[in-house]
């Protein structure tokens, strides 16, 4: 009886574990104008999104969405996807989000997760992090950046879209 009701109890942890994993929390996040959007609605997109979490104080960071944005008008129509760039910059850190991002020349879309909490609800420790979504489900997830860590992502590109 107890073998069968831990089983039960496994099975259970591991369908909800995986579910968590896949499906896009019900987070609602800011754009960098103040506008409050649920982050479900990028997985709504028909777009395959590449999501990169990052901080105005991550080097590695940086590195990364230079690297993406670079790559991105190639990428955005070869794949038919788009980027989005999560900062979760604090309250103290935040207010330096836009003048950065519009100084760099970004156009992809940037949003603030200023309180961490889709961070949290992704059980993601660090940035920099990244994540593939498409249809709702998140496809791939990678923690870390080191030059050569968007050929990876390319690669689960194309294995997503068969090109």
């Amino acid at each position: 009886m107890m073998k069968k009701l831990f089983l039960m109890v496994f099975a259970t942890i591991l369908f909800m574990h995986g579910k968590s994993q896949s499906d896009l929390p019900n987070v609602t996040v800011k754009t960098m104008d103040g506008k409050s959007v649920n982050f479900q609605t990028y997985g709504k997109s028909g777009k395959i999104v590449v999501v990169s979490f990052w901080a105005t104080w991550c080097g590695p960071c940086k590195k990364e969405l230079v690297k993406l944005n670079k790559l991105l008008p190639e990428w955005s129509s070869k794949y038919n996807m788009q980027l989005l760039a999560v900062s979760v910059d604090d309250s103290k850190t935040a207010p330096k989000v836009k003048p950065y991002v519009v100084g760099q020349n970004w156009k992809f879309d940037v949003v603030l997760d200023q309180n961490s909490d889709l961070k949290r609800a992704l059980g993601i420790a660090n940035v920099p992090f990244t994540l593939i979504i498409k249809d709702g489900k998140i496809l791939y997830r990678h923690d870390g950046y080191v030059d050569g860590a968007e050929n990876e992502l390319e690669a689960q590109l194309k294995k997503i879209t068969g090109k």
